[in-house]
């Protein structure tokens, strides 16, 4: 499978959108918009972060949009984050595509949070190099409730 990022196009914004909307995707991910059905609240988002200094990518799967990555934050405190369809689990795209990320982004230190228990993006980071640092609490909107997150950089 062939994975590549690219700008974000107006065209790819229907489709995070009803990414972000698959249940079991946001409560694995845990932390998101308080309402994600809020189609103005999500545009809204996504003008911002593309106006800014933020770095968005779509990631691209054979040439179908399978999910989103992005460098986002103040200097020196930037983070990453990505996004891969629930249909596209479990093959290796999130790693390549956070790999691809990371090659266009040089600076460092970049910083990464996650769930406690999503194992699955805790293994990603780790194998892009990310290591742990911290625990913290935090709100998780798609859950409702403080859960436990894990911290980690990329030095």
């Amino acid at each position: 499978m062939q994975i590549v990022l690219r700008e974000v196009h107006d065209s790819d914004l229907a489709v995070f959108f009803r990414q972000m909307n698959d249940p079991e995707s946001a409560r694995m991910a845990a932390f998101g918009p308080k309402d994600p059905a809020d189609r103005d609240a999500f545009d809204a988002h996504w003008r911002k972060i593309r106006a800014s200094a933020d770095v968005p990518r779509t990631i691209l799967a054979d040439g179908d949009v399978v999910g989103s990555t992005a460098v986002y934050g103040e200097p020196g405190e930037r983070e990453v984050t990505y996004w891969v369809d629930r249909a596209y689990w479990g093959r290796g795209i999130a790693t390549a595509a956070l790999r691809a990320l990371l090659a266009q982004v040089p600076e460092r230190p970049l910083y990464a949070r996650a769930a406690a228990d999503n194992a699955g993006s805790l293994r990603v980071l780790e194998k892009c190099g990310f290591r742990r640092t911290a625990r913290a609490r935090g709100f998780a909107q798609a859950r409702g409730e403080e859960i436990d997150e894990v911290v980690l950089v990329l030095k």
